[in-house]
């Protein structure tokens, strides 16, 4: 089992299946909403907990981004699919992942 949380805590989540291998981002969506390029894996949505209120903001017409309302802390990407996208750093401990490729490098900073 894998878990995680947001800065202050008030946002953890569990995930109890396979991680999918981390991208980064580059696009300036991910840019803009972290301050750099995001390294996220993903798990199937059946096997992610939720403990506490995430805030959602729908960033295009295709996903919104899920994030801690009191400490801001960016937790999740949630687009069309099976698989619930984690900003990896938000993930405690090791977790033996590595980054896979890179994605949007068009648009890199």
């Amino acid at each position: 089992m894998t878990t995680g949380s947001c800065l202050c805590g008030a946002v953890q989540f569990t995930v109890t299946g396979p991680l999918r291998p981390v991208i980064a981002c580059h696009c300036g969506q991910c840019r803009k909403s972290s301050g750099h390029h995001v390294a996220a894996t993903s798990a199937h949505r059946d096997h992610i907990a939720v403990m506490g209120a995430v805030t959602w903001f729908r960033s295009s017409d295709a996903a919104r981004r899920g994030f801690c309302g009191t400490c801001g802390s960016n937790l999740f990407w949630d687009g069309a699919g099976e698989n619930l996208a984690i900003f990896a750093g938000s993930i405690d401990g090791e977790t033996g992942l590595q980054i896979a490729g890179h994605i949007f490098c068009a648009f890199k900073g």
